[in-house]
């Protein structure tokens, strides 16, 4: 196996310090006053040898590695995959890479991958926190490396996030529906203690309280099957004739509660109004296009890594957190 080439190896070929060619390899040439003349030889050298410096060795010895990680519940999910491409894209503008991984929603898998950011030396975080990660992103913070949630936060834990404003975003559309004179709403969600599922229910509830209506909710494991979750809402919707509107708590669900309002022959929207909170790009070309709670991406994913950055780049005077709640848009299409 042919020896992987190291400072000193070039050092010794070019007749110079190892010192010199770490500064020339780090730019900090001009720094140093080191002669364009040997700089222009050493990188000439270095490309003819094709040195590849280990990223490891330099991030210990400069306390960076220009790496952040960022985990996300789905990467194949649309929402977090169209957040995750442009934070990958102003990342690389910024000198920094992407590692990123899914975590499932699963505590133990994320511990472990944290873990092995911390191996790689990740300079900061962005995740999507599943429940009971608290300590270990505590415990990141405490070590002084920046972390930056977003779509959902951890209440007892002081960090920097980035939400839209959920509870605004459901209550606002069940208004809508009862506005169009629809009495049996139902809010459709997912089994979990997350603070963004949580703010959306309370929203819907609000609404339907405040207008006295019948509050209507079924909540399902969200990493089943999608067939066993299109049965359990044809299930649902068997037993609650009554219902004559549904609050699709994200888009997954409301692909699923298509399937199932399919299976039962039912229209939309003349036997049953739909809302999903979350677009998608095939509910504008579904018959008929559906309405949804369409979510600011360009813009979470824009405050997301302008405050990593910022943590990552500056020492801020105070260690305020940065907590940015955006609003969303509802789009009203034929569904409603």
């Amino acid at each position: 196996m042919k020896k992987k080439l190291s400072i000193v190896d070039i050092a010794n070929s070019l007749n110079i310090s190892k010192t010199t060619v770490s500064f020339i390899l780090n730019g900090r040439a001009r720094e140093k006053r080191i002669s364009e003349e040997l700089v222009d030889r050493v990188l000439k050298y270095v490309k003819e040898v094709g040195y590849k410096p280990n990223s490891l060795a330099k991030s210990l010895r400069t306390g960076k590695s220009n790496i952040i990680g960022l985990l996300v519940e789905d990467i194949s999910n649309t929402f977090f995959a169209s957040i995750a491409r442009q934070i990958e894209d102003r990342a690389y503008k910024n000198g920094y890479k992407i590692i990123y991984s899914s975590t499932d929603n699963d505590t133990q898998k994320t511990q472990e991958l944290i873990a092995m950011f911390r191996d790689r030396h990740v300079d900061g975080y962005i995740i999507v926190p599943p429940p009971n990660i608290e300590e270990d992103i505590s415990g990141l913070i405490r070590d002084g490396l920046p972390v930056v949630l977003f779509d959902r936060h951890l209440p007892n834990v002081e960090t920097d996030y980035v939400l839209v404003d959920n509870l605004f975003s459901t209550y606002n559309a069940t208004r809508y529906l009862i506005d169009k004179g629809y009495k049996n709403v139902a809010f459709i969600s997912i089994d979990a203690e997350q603070s963004q599922m949580l703010d959306r229910l309370d929203g819907y509830k609000k609404a339907m309280n405040e207008s006295k209506l019948k509050i209507n909710t079924q909540e399902l494991d969200f990493f089943q099957d999608k067939k066993l979750v299109t049965s359990q809402i044809v299930d649902f919707l068997n037993e609650h004739q009554e219902i004559d509107a549904i609050l699709f708590g994200n888009n997954r669900l409301a692909t699923c509660g298509l399937k199932a309002l399919r299976n039962l022959n039912k229209r939309v929207p003349e036997d049953i109004a739909l809302i999903s909170f979350d677009d998608y790009e095939v509910f504008e070309l579904s018959n008929p296009p559906i309405t949804a709670i369409a979510q600011p991406i360009d813009n979470i994913a824009d405050q997301v890594i302008t405050i990593l950055l910022n943590r990552l780049n500056n020492t801020p005077e105070n260690d305020n957190k940065q907590r940015v709640i955006l609003p969303t848009d509802l789009k009203v299409r034929k569904s409603t």
